[in-house]
């Protein structure tokens, strides 16, 4: 079972600029696309953006588009959540998550992703 780890999450300004990079810790992670999504207390878990196995298509949601990118490194295993013009409703915990089993697309629900990470914290403050 491949374990997910985030990292890159803090406070910021609005206005600001955050990196998120989730590591994963088995090979076979570089095959299949990759989700991120937040969850704000009260709020159910929101998909962000998504990446396809080669990194050649990307997804967001409409609150995001144009703000963020998505990225990967697979001779790394990561995928990066670059967050820009940042806003304090973008203020959640922040997860990728992985287990689809799809490779050219990302599903935008939740429930079809096995493998999750234990989430960064972004705040941002206005």
């Amino acid at each position: 079972q491949a374990q997910l780890v985030e990292s890159g999450g803090g406070l910021v300004q609005a206005g600001g600029s955050l990196r998120l990079s989730c590591a994963a810790s088995e090979r076979t992670f570089s095959a299949y696309a990759v989700g991120w999504f937040r969850q704000a207390p009260g709020k159910e878990r929101e998909f962000v953006a998504g990446i396809s196995w080669a990194g050649d298509s990307t997804y967001y949601a409409d609150s995001v588009k144009g703000r963020f990118i998505v990225s990967r490194d697979n001779a790394k295993n990561r995928v990066y959540l670059q967050m820009n013009s940042l806003k304090p409703g973008d203020t959640a915990v922040y997860y990728c998550a992985g287990g689809t089993g799809r490779a050219y697309t990302t599903s935008r629900d939740p429930d079809e992703y096995r493998y999750w990470g234990q989430g960064t914290q972004v705040t941002v403050s206005s």
